[in-house]
């Protein structure tokens, strides 16, 4: 749920990266999710009209294919799939095992070349890459800053692109009744979840963007890990596409707003 973090999203909790019993938490999270992750179009979008969208949006954001683009948190492989469709030389980054190896089955079965490897998000290859990729990564990073600035430094001349959603504002009225009525669709539906549980309470308190990631402390937050000229995108036709493509009345209910965050080379 996308609420206030109250907290400086700049900055991460002294000593964090020592902890390996969290990082190890987060490791088994998303392997076990493996199984389960693409249950949620959200996650795997696979409707034709929302695929196409998609397209357009990587396409207008990054440098013409075949640039060579790292995707950090790459998960079971929605972004790197589409890249690698489009012509781009794609290495696919994410802490999880689990959620590599549904991203290299998919490869497999599509003929498709991308160089997969297992590592946080602050251990990435070094490059040099022309683009760097993240989709709904920051918010589960113990340490959000010096990944970026890991990024950063595998794409020195190059540019940033993260991809996020605002998960539903509850500043406002109808922010906050969205997710009370699909949740009871879903229920209603005996929709399966995509994820097989939620954080720990410990894990999530130990998460600096844990709760939100607003465009507004983001652009701080790529400004701060050395990130030049940030500039932010409405996502409209994806986000009008993936309303299309849903079901009556989930349509009524409508998508959470999403948007990039681009920086540095244009």
């Amino acid at each position: 749920m996308d609420t206030d973090p109250r907290r400086d999203a700049s900055r991460s909790k002294p000593g964090m990266r020592q902890d390996g019993s969290l990082v190890e938490q987060l490791r088994q999270f998303w392997d076990a999710d493996s199984a389960t992750y693409d249950r949620d179009a959200v996650h795997h979008p696979t409707a034709p009209l929302e695929r196409s969208a998609w397209r357009g949006a990587l396409e207008s954001l990054l440098p013409p294919a075949p640039a060579r683009v790292l995707d950090v948190g790459a998960g079971t492989g929605f972004l790197s799939l589409m890249l690698a469709e489009l012509g781009y030389r794609v290495t696919a980054v994410d802490l999880s095992p689990g959620m590599l190896g549904v991203l290299d089955s998919k490869a497999e079965k599509a003929d498709l070349e991308i160089d997969t490897v297992q590592a946080d998000a602050a251990s990435v290859p070094p490059g040099p890459f022309d683009a760097i990729v993240s989709r709904h990564l920051l918010w589960t990073l113990l340490e959000p800053l010096p990944a970026l600035r890991a990024w950063h430094n595998a794409s020195p001349q190059g540019r940033l692109v993260l991809l996020e959603t605002l998960w539903w504002d509850s500043g406002t009225l109808l922010g906050s009744l969205r997710p009370l009525a699909l949740q009871g669709l879903h229920r209603l539906r005996r929709t399966r979840p995509a994820h097989h549980a939620s954080y720990s309470p410990e894990l999530r308190a130990a998460l600096p963007l844990g709760h939100a990631v607003r465009p507004e402390s983001l652009i701080q937050l790529v400004t701060d890990a050395g990130w030049t000229s940030p500039r932010l995108y409405k996502l409209a036709a994806v986000d009008w596409a993936a309303s299309r493509s849903l079901a009556w009345p989930e349509r009524t209910v409508g998508v959470p707003p999403r948007f990039a965050l681009v920086a540095g080379a244009r």
